[in-house]
């Protein structure tokens, strides 16, 4: 019975521990993203704008609030920036974010 509970506890932590490692990579590609999109917009504060990038994430959950931050950045700063393209910057920066972390 031991070892059953020690696997059980065994997963819990393994779980944890990646929900740990995908948040971390979430804000890391939301930083990125938010440097990435600063630069389009032509924004010399890339830092402050990576963190308004960074906590819009924190409005709901999955990666639609980043997806409306800086497309409506995009759209009121009239900068010629696809969805698709958003898009793919974010799943791009996203495998960066997570070899970046597996890097440390």
């Amino acid at each position: 019975m031991a070892s059953l509970e020690e696997r059980g506890e065994g997963f819990e932590k393994k779980f944890a521990h990646d929900e740990e490692l995908k948040f971390k990579a979430e804000a890391r590609r939301n930083k990125l993203l938010g440097h990435w999109a600063a630069e389009k917009l032509g924004r010399d504060d890339a830092d402050s704008y990576a963190k308004e990038v960074i906590m819009a994430d924190f409005e709901e959950a999955g990666d639609d609030d980043v997806f409306r931050k800086v497309r409506g950045d995009f759209d009121a700063a009239d900068v010629s920036v696809s969805d698709e393209d958003i898009r793919n910057k974010m799943n791009e920066l996203l495998a960066k974010a997570v070899e970046q972390i597996q890097g440390e």
